[in-house]
């Protein structure tokens, strides 16, 4: 076994070809990619060493995050059901497999591309690297104790345990957080990053969240309805108001007065819409 893989050492540079350094240590030959800066023969230099897509021996100054010991963060790139997630840490020509024996038994919560993994990297006797996700123990160690200012905040939050209890997550501002079966409408997967609101603060600093929206926040099918004919609209305005007879209502969207109302209401607290002379006016949120 490689000792070596996965870990961060400094080389002596022995020899190079047209595309490579190579980088000697303790009998062991890298190479070392010439687009990553200029070395001299005999000279010292630190790295990172792995196996890379083809097997070959790599070695690259980049250092990832992720090593042998160290957990962080990597992007899931893509999934095999019958091997397990790909997780790019920032290696070249190199993503870290996360086992199946490591994932959900349910794979529909397994991580999607795009959703996000805190590990560390092991090396298997056969010398293969391996992603190994980031024990409970290592997010309590680095979270932060919320308090109750935080009460009804939003926050971005990332899947790192999933329990039959409920989920648990770690926020981007590093606070740990715990959402119940009854706050959410699904279960999230491992490693989704989710929208989510603060419910609760417990005595630990642990928030409690909720996936679920504030009920002013919900908008029903006849207010999207509305919002649609509002966005196609040339000015994005319809001349149809709260005081538009229930004729009309009912022959131009199909719902009776009291739902119109209700919806235009919904719009109106949301601040998704105003009303004057006569129109309704779709209110443009302002892009930074």
């Amino acid at each position: 076994m490689n000792q070596q893989l996965g870990t961060v050492f400094t080389g002596i540079i022995t020899d190079e070809n047209e595309q490579f350094f190579i980088v000697q240590k303790a009998g062991k030959n890298y190479r070392l990619n010439k687009s990553e800066g200029e070395f001299a023969l005999g000279e010292g230099v630190e790295g990172f060493a792995y196996a890379d897509s083809k097997g070959k021996l790599r070695f690259t100054t980049s250092l990832p995050k992720s090593r042998v010991g160290h957990y962080a963060f990597g992007v899931v790139t893509g999934v095999r059901r019958d091997l397990g997630v790909f997780v790019d840490i920032g290696l070249p020509d190199k993503e870290i497999v996360v086992s199946l024996d490591n994932l959900p038994e349910m794979k529909e919560l397994w991580p999607k591309e795009n959703d996000r993994l805190n590990i560390a990297l092991s090396v298997d006797s056969k010398d293969r690297i391996w992603g190994e996700l980031a024990p409970e123990s290592n997010f309590r160690a680095v979270a932060k104790k919320a308090t109750e200012k935080m009460q009804n905040q939003d926050v971005v939050a990332t899947v790192f345990r999933l329990k039959i209890v409920g989920t648990y997550v770690l926020t981007e501002d590093y606070y740990l957080g715990f959402i119940h079966p009854s706050e959410r409408f699904r279960e999230p997967r491992l490693g989704e990053v989710v929208n989510a609101r603060v419910v609760g603060v417990r005595p630990d600093g642990v928030l409690n969240l909720s996936l679920k929206p504030r009920s002013h926040e919900v908008i029903g099918d006849d207010a999207m309805m509305i919002l649609t004919f509002l966005e196609r609209s040339n000015d994005g305005s319809i001349p149809y108001t709260d005081k538009t007879s229930p004729e009309v209502i009912k022959s131009v969207f199909g719902i009776s007065k009291a739902q119109f109302k209700r919806a235009l209401g919904n719009l109106m607290k949301q601040g998704k819409i105003r009303q004057q002379d006569g129109f309704t006016y779709l209110i443009k949120e302002e892009k930074d």
